[in-house]
């Protein structure tokens, strides 16, 4: 079988996809993986072959207008402004992954045998399936993607009776539309596909019947009642694991070394809009809650200053490889960081930015393994402070523990690669 894997975003949105194709060429399979080109390296090392794409919104990542609107979640005059600003934003760089992406398309129609397409949900993959004439299957990172009528869309605003549940969805792929520009011209223009019924529905086959998806997390994450078609799989998180043992900094190790296992903090590739008041209200969490510290950079979410002698800074590290090492772990709530904290059974403080995190930082409360999330535009040094100390003392160690257990257990990238080998 040779696949094509699709997908664009941060690395959180790589990761996944490059555990994927770790595991379909570990099965015997040949894979073709486009990512954005700043991430290239990180799947280089797993399939066939990389394909760089335009970066696209990850040119953004430092515009602090747009982290704003986010943080207001476009509420207020000024917040829905800056929304309106982030939407042009987002469409004209979206415009160069369109144009990559029609060009893969084409070159593909033409000098290559592609048996299934297997793509993030908000790329439209399903179109470039459709152009091959092979089975396409979309990977769904978050729960808010396919209707479910067991609980609202996590992105939705306002609390909504049960029976509204599975029509709330469709809020999500409205916004996506809005954020990534015209994919009808990318149909008829990039790619010359004539207009047909569903054709922007990535959860159906250009006959109308439900196409195979995968959802890339944990069934243990979601409430005990969520209830989804046959069509979908939910086999876990797909973990990326290196194929080498990674060596840490001397400076780490020693910091290690050197006393009680510390506390992670760091919100990965989430920047915000004032990142000196995040690391001030780190520090002084920090502090407060008596602690050493591991602090994640990232790409400048938090700023360093004040943080002093019993905190190291890094820029990032393997998570399978650092947070067993450390006593709890505060994130941002991203699926990816949510999945390697739960996998190693540590107890967590999320402090959601936005999309998903929100939820992620509601059901790990409920799991018993977090206190309540501690949004970013919320943030304070003591709310921080009693979290951390929260999830250190009580129940909340022994929760993450048994839970972990659990999140091990599963083989989310090996279950992928029967449900795609079933296709072809």
């Amino acid at each position: 079988m040779k696949a094509l894997l699709l997908t664009h975003g941060s690395r959180g949105d790589v990761q996944p996809f490059a555990a994927l194709a770790a595991a379909l060429t570990g099965a015997g399979h040949e894979v073709v993986l486009a990512v954005p080109a700043s991430s290239a390296a990180v799947a280089e090392p797993f399939c066939t072959r990389v394909l760089p794409l335009d970066d696209g919104t990850n040119k953004l990542v430092g515009d602090e207008a747009a982290w704003e609107a986010v943080e207001r979640n476009f509420r207020g005059l000024r917040g829905k402004r800056l929304g309106l600003r982030l939407l042009r934003q987002n469409r004209v760089a979206m415009r160069g992954v369109f144009g990559d992406l029609a060009a893969l398309g084409r070159v593909l129609a033409e000098d290559d045998d592609i048996d299934v397409v297997v793509h993030q949900v908000n790329v439209p993959g399903h179109a470039i399936a459709e152009l091959l004439g092979v089975p396409a299957v979309p990977v769904c990172l978050q729960p808010f993607w396919v209707p479910t009528p067991s609980f609202a869309d996590p992105l939705f605003p306002y609390r909504l009776p049960a029976a509204l549940n599975e029509a709330s969805y469709r809020s999500t792929r409205t916004f996506v539309r809005a954020l990534t520009g015209n994919a009808a011209r990318f149909r008829r223009n990039g790619l010359g596909l004539p207009r047909r019924r569903f054709a922007h529905d990535p959860l159906r086959r250009p006959d109308g019947t439900p196409a195979p998806v995968l959802q890339a997390f944990s069934r243990h994450v979601l409430p005990p009642w969520a209830r989804y078609p046959e069509f979908v799989h939910t086999p876990g998180f797909f973990f990326l694991r290196s194929r080498l043992p990674w060596t840490p900094p001397a400076g780490l190790a020693a910091f290690l070394a050197a006393g009680e296992p510390p506390v992670y903090l760091g919100f990965g590739s989430m920047v915000g809009s004032d990142p000196d008041r995040t690391g001030q209200i780190a520090a002084a969490a920090l502090r407060a809650a008596g602690v050493r510290a591991v602090v994640a950079l990232g790409r400048g979410g938090i700023r360093p200053d004040g943080l002093g002698r019993d905190a190291y800074c890094l820029t990032q590290a393997p998570h399978d490889w650092l947070f067993p090492r450390t006593a709890a772990v505060v994130h941002h709530g991203g699926a990816g960081t949510t999945g390697a904290a739960l996998a190693a059974g540590r107890p967590q403080v999320v402090c959601p930015f936005m999309f998903d995190q929100p939820f992620f930082g509601r059901r790990l409360s409920a799991l018993g393994v977090a206190p309540r999330p501690q949004p970013l535009r919320e943030l304070t040094a003591t709310g921080l402070a009693h979290a951390i100390t929260h999830a250190l003392t009580g129940t909340a160690p022994a929760r993450a523990k048994e839970l972990g257990e659990l999140i091990r257990a599963e083989d989310g990238t090996g279950h992928a690669v029967k449900v795609l080998e079933a296709l072809t």
